[in-house]
């Protein structure tokens, strides 16, 4: 059973000298006690031809970044280099990359022809002298360089760590800009670590709550442009989008794609009564799933479609609760003090991301998802929204600072609790929701 706390296995005298001396494969455990992140290398790739020369260093520098953005791992500078590496397919001289402590060397090559460019890359074990697993070569437009970058980088971090990547990912979100008492919100779209934003709609109505497709390539959103709350599904790629059928004088809102992408469970609120409903897509046809004198939202898929979370105040307070996905009765998984609401599945299928608002006080925590092993992440004067990576390990939510002039941004944190990071947007941010890895 994976634990919560992030580390090294013994840290770096398991990693480095004693796999050396027993001749083990470099492999960084994520299970607990973190002592240092593994030192690594990346020296810039080598050009195969002059065309290719501009990108060497740029797609160097976004591994870099994706790997020490994790907090597991330590680059190494350049100027500690007693080796170049300037021929992809000469042997590598081990030694001089002992001496500065390198576990792991990256080496990569790049070439250019016209639009296209092609980049492969070899990922060393320096203590073991060889290589791990064999290199992979990665081919697309000159414009997807980064994405390029991205796909390396999560080869290396699974080749490290046994575990999926996450950085070849997108985020739709909420941007936000102006004053806080009149705030403009338009979708955005953008590289999981803040780079190549785009637009989706424009700042003319209220929109919330945007999420991805299974496949990521639609997102489910609630706008106001009607006057009420309505759902809307939009295709990424064309940028075109459609209503969902709803009831005449209702309010629909919180919607989520089930695991296969055929069905959508939201909230719908009629007569002062909120409830839970799950539509399938290709005929709008809708099925009831809660009958309570309550408010039922921020629904959430287990990974195998086969139960929902939500959020209730069925017991006076918002909580946590889990039924299945055909209803019925459900089950109440949050007991610790304070409120709990939006809760999200997390894509392995062990745990359950939340908002908990408890002595004024927003957090976010994770749970088992039998409401097991509390964990409170962060705490602020407001937190709340978390989004699971691709691979279970990363959550990223919304923050707001206090008072008239307060912001939303995002922030990114490790299940552990560790590695809070602000995740870079040209305006505020709210609401993100993280894609599955492209494809």
């Amino acid at each position: 059973m994976m634990r919560l706390v992030l580390g090294l296995v013994v840290g770096v005298m398991m990693i480095g000298q004693v796999a050396q001396a027993q001749n083990q494969p470099l492999r960084l455990e994520i299970t607990e006690g973190v002592i240092e992140p593994l030192p690594f290398a990346v020296p810039n790739f080598v050009p195969a031809n002059a065309a290719a020369a501009e990108l060497s260093s740029d797609l160097a520098r976004v591994v870099a970044a994706d790997l020490i953005g994790t907090g597991l791992f330590r680059e190494i500078p350049s100027s500690a280099y007693i080796s170049q590496i300037t021929d992809f397919g000469a042997p590598v001289q081990f030694a001089d990359w002992k001496a500065i402590n390198a576990q792991a060397l990256v080496t990569g090559s790049i070439s250019v022809s016209g639009n296209r460019v092609t980049v492969g890359f070899r990922v060393w074990d320096v203590f073991s002298d060889k290589e791990m697993k064999p290199g992979l070569q990665f081919s697309g437009t000159k414009e997807g360089w980064r994405r390029m970058a991205h796909k390396v980088a999560d080869a290396v971090y699974s080749r490290i760590t046994g575990e999926g990547g996450y950085f070849d990912s997108r985020v739709v979100f909420v941007s936000e800009s102006g004053p806080k008492n009149q705030r403009r919100k338009r979708l955005a779209i953008m590289d999981y670590d803040g780079a190549n934003v785009q637009y989706l709609t424009d700042s003319s109505a209220i929109v919330l709550a945007p999420r991805f497709s299974p496949t990521g390539d639609r997102v489910l959103y609630t706008s106001y442009e009607s006057g009420f709350p309505r759902i809307y599904v939009l295709d990424v790629g064309k940028v075109q989008r459609r209503v969902l059928e709803s009831q005449e004088g209702t309010m629909s809102f919180a919607p989520r794609f089930s695991p296969d992408g055929q069905k959508v469970v939201y909230s719908l609120s009629q007569g002062g009564n909120t409830d839970l409903y799950l539509m399938t897509i290709s005929n709008g046809q809708s099925k009831r799933l809660t009958s309570t004198p309550s408010i039922e939202t921020a629904p959430s898929f287990s990974p195998d479609g086969s139960q929902i979370v939500f959020e209730s105040d069925r017991s006076g307070s918002p909580q946590i609760y889990v039924m299945a996905t055909s209803g019925g009765e459900a089950k109440r998984i949050s007991f610790g003090n304070g409120r709990y609401g939006t809760p999200v599945w997390s894509p392995r299928g062990d745990m359950i991301a939340f908002t908990k608002q408890n002595k004024g006080r927003f957090h976010i925590g994770v749970m088992r998802a039998n409401g097991s092993e509390e964990r409170l992440l962060t705490a602020s004067f407001l937190d709340e929204g978390p989004t699971w990576s691709p691979n279970g390990r990363v959550i990223m939510f919304m923050r707001e600072t206090q008072g008239a002039s307060g912001r939303s941004s995002l922030y990114s944190v490790d299940i552990s609790g560790r590695n809070l990071r602000p995740v870079q947007t040209p305006d505020g941010g709210s609401d993100p929701a993280w894609s599955p890895l492209q494809k």
